[in-house]
């Protein structure tokens, strides 16, 4: 009895109830698939003909070797034909909606991630993102029925099904879990966006809510700052970052282009609600594609870098952003290893260290705990800085009426009264600003203070 092998399906899913394919394959050519790791992230939204593709492996001999260890083999169905179909029919004036009933009737059942991939592949044969991109308004057919109550109901089944096959549900249990928090900002978008819909007609109302729903930009920049490089850089996944981006941009600035117009006339109104639908539908698309895909493809450890990067944006759309428990500690240690020194957030050669603190266009001066200078960047100064200095106390390099200004200054940081201080001057015809601020480990310890010296004359030249 034949076993039948559908193409359309995942390789992931082929060699869970296949087990052998993972032998037939690696002897034609995919070598990786032995290897459990990428069996598990790449294999999850890799097809077979999508690999042979990436890997110029024929179809043909494939299909001869399937065949040969008993497997009946189901054609895939040619999705990007089908997508590129749509986008022809939509560039020669046809009416969005007649296409997208055939979209419907195309698409309806498929995994949603299926029609990211065959996006991907349009755009790997050099079709521009700009193209692609128009597709995104034929997907919301997909979610979307005749009347408001419909277009809820058969978005919620596509959530839930896209997460029950998916497996993003688990993350979005998580409280803080990066996916869990997404999620959160989405539904509470949602909601904003329902209210704002229903109260465009109320002038003061849609301002209020208008200021709030404009926060979706943090959600955004997190979207591209963190979850579509990782995709493309990490997994060669494109479709996310070359399509959807271009739409989370194109909904945030029409936000900042309307939030910049004062009168809220019918045109403003129109536009306004439009970018609103539009908005929603990202909702949908997040929900249904992007984040089943992350998370059957970020590791664990993708998720924890993920948390820690997402901690330095503000809160979006809600008060404080959630704390995840379980994310394992961001290793924060320092260490000399070979030729580099390495840091928390990088590593640097002792070379690249020493042209990049020159580089920085101020005079950078660094006193320890003891009040002895320790580091002067180099290059033209402002105000000398001999090397004969380092080693001796700070105090000693001012005269004394400063000296006793600069002791004080430093107490006050050791002591915790102070964090930094400025001061403003004319410095040989020009404005300059001299901060003063406090060297703190995370524990708190004082360390010791650093100077900075800035020549502000080309911005009181450019702005007074």
């Amino acid at each position: 009895m034949k076993k039948e092998l559908n193409l359309n399906q995942k390789v992931f899913e082929l060699c869970e109830t296949y087990p052998e394919l993972i032998e037939i394959l690696s002897n034609v050519g995919f070598t990786e698939i032995t290897k459990k790791n990428a069996l598990q992230t790449v294999g999850k939204w890799m097809t077979i003909p999508k690999a042979a593709k990436l890997r110029g492996i024929d179809m043909a001999d494939i299909v001869a070797a399937l065949e040969e260890a008993g497997f009946s083999v189901e054609e895939p169905v040619d999705r990007v034909t089908l997508l590129k179909s749509y986008l022809e029919r939509l560039n020669h004036g046809e009416n969005l909606e007649n296409v997208r009933a055939d979209f419907v009737q195309d698409f309806e059942g498929v995994d949603a991630s299926e029609i990211l991939q065959a996006e991907e592949e349009m755009v790997l044969e050099g079709m521009p993102y700009q193209e692609v991109q128009k597709l995104c308004d034929v997907h919301s057919a997909l979610f979307h029925g005749s009347t408001r109550e419909e277009q809820v109901y058969k978005a919620e089944l596509a959530v839930e099904d896209s997460l029950r096959r998916q497996g993003a549900s688990v993350f979005v249990a998580i409280p803080g879990h990066p996916l869990s928090t997404l999620t959160l900002e989405n539904e509470i978008l949602a909601m904003l966006i329902d209210e704002a819909q229903h109260h465009c007609e109320d002038d003061q109302k849609t301002d209020e809510l208008f200021d709030k729903i404009r926060e979706v930009s943090i959600h955004y920049a997190k979207k591209g700052d963190l979850i579509y490089p990782l995709l493309k850089e990490r997994y060669g996944i494109s479709g996310p970052a070359d399509v959807m981006w271009a739409v989370d941009d194109e909904i945030r600035d029409t936000f900042q282009a309307l939030a910049q117009e004062i009168k809220r006339n019918k045109s403003w109104k129109e536009r306004y609600l439009v970018n609103l639908e539009r908005a929603e539908e990202m909702i949908y698309k997040e929900t249904n594609i992007l984040f089943p895909l992350c998370a059957q493809t970020f590791t664990k450890k993708d998720w924890e870098e993920l948390y820690w990067d997402s901690l330095g944006y503000e809160p979006c759309l809600m008060d404080e952003i959630p704390v995840w428990e379980d994310a394992k500690p961001r290793k924060t240690e320092t260490k000399i290893k070979g030729h580099d020194i390495v840091l928390p957030t990088g590593k640097l050669t002792v070379e690249q260290l020493r042209a990049l603190l020159n580089t920085i266009p101020m005079e950078i001066s660094f006193v320890d705990e003891n009040d002895i200078n320790r580091y002067f960047n180099e290059g033209y100064k402002l105000f000398k800085r001999p090397n004969m200095a380092l080693g001796r106390t700070v105090t000693s390099c001012h005269p004394p009426q400063i000296a006793q200004m600069v002791q004080q200054i430093l107490e006050d940081f050791k002591t915790g009264q102070q964090d930094s201080v400025e001061v403003w001057m004319e410095k040989r015809g020009k404005l300059v600003l001299v901060r003063y601020m406090a060297v703190r480990d995370e524990e708190g310890n004082y360390l010791g203070t650093a100077e900075f010296v800035q020549d502000m004359e080309a911005v009181r030249k450019k702005f007074l």
